[in-house]
């Protein structure tokens, strides 16, 4: 019953205009989400860069319904890129993009999305930066993972995203460890049937750990997306056993989720990346992230508690 509540809330102009209008929950949003425009986006990017922090800015939206809405996203993401490059940011701030929202659920939707994202690694090259493909539910990981061997043919910098809770993302890491592969490994947030995915928290965190074992051993570079001081602290560990040093690999959080950790983190000579959303669907997706896996409601709540 509360996931659903969640999800009607999540199509509820009415309830977005009350938390936006409320200071206490507005105060909350904020600490998630720094703004709808580009430009509270990229004040917030420049920000985290000057204290030492790498950012992954990601426009929100997800399963566009019309190839205008399509179109709307890649000149926004085109528009981010440029003043990326224009502000400095380059060496400091890349892009994350959602195939669906570039198409991909659309007819002809595999053609489409792809023709869109090789437009924006292009333009990211162009702009001195990179693009990682997030990944989405378990139904479209193979044409993802597919677009992304496709555009790592001409951009070889881009990067990818596996969901370690999948009992698939083992062997998925096995052919994703190569040279220059760049993989962000996180434990997944939707929803999942048994049949794919892990669901006990036990049996996640020890998948997480065998594909970050991989991919440490690899000859990639991994992207260890966590907030578990449990899982840094292992990631740490095969870091050094691997002689990886700080460059050959980063920790990744999201904006507003131990803050105080990433700096320390940073300051400790660790590479820190951010991901950094922003835009008007920015109450869908705060929602739709709780409402996804019980375990979020109880982590957001706690997240809250303290700033650490």
């Amino acid at each position: 019953m509360p996931n659903r509540l969640l999800l009607a809330l999540a199509r509820s102009q009415v309830a977005k205009a009350a938390v936006s209008r409320a200071p206490v929950t507005r105060d909350v949003v904020r600490r998630y989400v720094p703004g709808e425009t580009r430009e509270e986006a990229l004040d917030v990017a420049a920000r985290l860069a000057a204290e030492g922090l790498h950012v992954t800015l990601d426009f929100l939206g997800e399963d566009t319904t019309a190839p205008g809405q399509a179109e709307a996203v890649v000149a926004e993401y085109l528009a981010l890129l440029s003043d990326i490059h224009d502000r400095g940011l380059a060496d400091r701030a890349e892009v994350s993009v959602k195939l669906t929202a570039l198409g991909l659920r659309l007819p002809g939707g595999e053609a489409l999305a792809r023709a869109h994202a090789h437009t924006i690694c292009a333009a990211a090259r162009a702009a001195g930066t990179t693009v990682t493909l997030d990944m989405e539910d378990h139904t479209v990981t193979d044409v993802t993972l597919a677009i992304l061997r496709t555009l790592r043919t001409e951009f070889p910098e881009t990067g990818g995203v596996l969901q370690a809770y999948l009992r698939r993302t083992l062997q998925d890491c096995v052919t994703h460890a190569g040279p220059g592969e760049r993989i962000r490994l996180c434990k997944g947030a939707y929803d999942e049937p048994d049949a794919v995915a892990h669901r006990d928290r036990q049996e996640v965190d020890a998948a997480y750990v065998r594909c970050l074992r991989l991919l440490m051993a690899g000859q990639g570079r991994p992207l260890v997306a966590t907030h578990d001081p449990r899982m840094v602290a292992i990631a740490q560990h095969l870091a050094r056993e691997h002689g990886r040093e700080p460059g050959d690999h980063e920790l990744q959080m999201l904006y507003g989720i131990r803050p105080h950790e990433q700096r320390r983190l940073a300051a400790g000579g660790e590479t820190v990346r951010v991901y950094l959303p922003y835009g008007q669907e920015w109450w869908g997706y705060l929602t739709r992230r709780l409402a996804e896996r019980p375990a979020n409601l109880s982590f957001f709540v706690r997240s809250l508690l303290s700033k650490k």
